[in-house]
């Protein structure tokens, strides 16, 4: 089976999942985004995403261990999730955007 449906959950401050949301599509192959203001959203916008009929979700790096965690128990093995990390060479950017 081809990956064709592909789930992303991003979070930043002041989105709302029932609105910011994208599509980025072809013939073969499709692509939902979810936006959200924090990790706690994540768990009802990655079932928002499985009833959708995506196969794979990936969260940006905000949700971190706990935030997938959650992510991971809601979705209860149905698709894999995985997360954006950064290594330690991105440490020092990391810092000045967050500080």
């Amino acid at each position: 089976m081809a990956l064709t449906r592909f789930g992303f959950i991003v979070t930043g401050n002041g989105l709302d999942p029932a609105h910011d949301r994208s599509v980025l599509a072809s013939a073969h192959f499709h692509m939902v985004t979810i936006g959200v203001a924090s990790a706690a959203q994540g768990p009802q916008a990655a079932r928002a995403l499985l009833a959708e009929g995506v196969q794979l979700i990936e969260l940006c790096g905000g949700f971190g261990p706990a935030g997938t965690a959650a992510v991971l128990a809601a979705v209860d093995g149905a698709v894999p999730v995985g997360s954006v990390g950064y290594g330690p060479e991105s440490i020092a950017g990391l810092a000045r955007l967050f500080a």
